[in-house]
């Protein structure tokens, strides 16, 4: 008799974060952290384990916009009731603390932004099991066939709806992007003759927001912007509940490919994209 495949119940889990801070705008300004999102996975079941999001008020009122000049960016009277940092200190040291971090652009940022945080409250910060940057990932397995590698180009380039700019909603498209470029990257390593060249070796691939003439929303200068140069921890590999509506189209060509369930299937192959 066949005995089914189980999963070490002690697999680290994944947190998703973003954090929605202020723009300086001359050198010597500081970033002040607006909103802190995350959600919690488990690593192989998949499954969302937990989320929380809230929105914080710096110490410096003045530093946050009357109007953002982002779509549904923060306002300064968004803030002005919510918590101090030190407020939400202990429910975020809880989310991070002794968990693989996870996010786009989070080695160059996020993680540097929560260290402030906390050092501004002299208290020591969370500490990582490990780091997984979307941003080094994604440029070094998917490549630039999206244009650059900010998130809303990406989830423009999948159809996703445009950029929220806040943490919670950042999160769940961070994971949605993640999902199909996994997908993606495993019918090519599939059908490598029909699908990779053909798909890859496109240079002429343009976003919806081009090919359409439009601008989703005028956006400040952003904290996130794409830098020249990658790098990122290899830890465990990212794992998240459904695959989603492009997943679904495949379910029947992986089950007759391996006579495995799907889902096992494709995570399979898609570790390759995080290693």
């Amino acid at each position: 008799m066949e005995v089914p495949y189980s999963f070490n119940e002690h697999t680290p889990e994944i947190v998703f974060f973003d954090l929605e801070t202020t723009v300086p705008k001359k050198g010597g300004q500081r970033f002040w952290v607006l909103e802190f999102g995350a959600i919690i996975f488990s690593a192989h079941k998949l499954n969302e384990i937990e989320s929380y999001s809230t929105l914080i008020r710096p110490k410096d009122l003045s530093v946050v916009s009357v109007k953002s000049s982002r779509c549904d960016g923060i306002t300064r009277e968004a803030v002005e009731n919510a918590p101090f940092f030190e407020d939400v200190a202990d429910r975020i040291f809880s989310i991070l603390n002794g968990r693989v971090w996870a996010g786009h652009n989070i080695h160059r940022f996020d993680c540097v932004r929560i260290k402030e945080a906390f050092e501004d409250i002299n208290r020591p910060p969370p500490v990582p099991l490990g780091t997984i940057d979307s941003l080094g990932v994604l440029t070094e397995r998917f490549g630039r066939r999206a244009g650059n590698m900010k998130m809303a180009t990406l989830a423009s380039y999948f159809g996703l709806g445009q950029q929220k700019h806040r943490s919670l909603d950042d999160v769940r498209m961070n994971m949605e992007v993640l999902k199909h470029c996994a997908t993606v990257l495993f019918l090519e390593s599939s059908l490598p003759n029909a699908l990779h060249s053909k798909w890859n070796g496109s240079s002429s691939i343009m976003t919806r927001s081009r090919a359409n003439g439009k601008s989703p929303c005028k956006e400040e200068t952003s904290r996130k912007s794409t830098p020249t140069s990658f790098g990122y921890q290899r830890t465990v590999p990212y794992a998240r509940g459904s695959l989603g509506k492009v997943t679904e189209r495949v379910k029947g060509l992986l089950c007759k490919a391996q006579g495995q369930p799907p889902l096992q299937q494709l995570l399979k192959h898609s570790h390759s994209l995080l290693r």
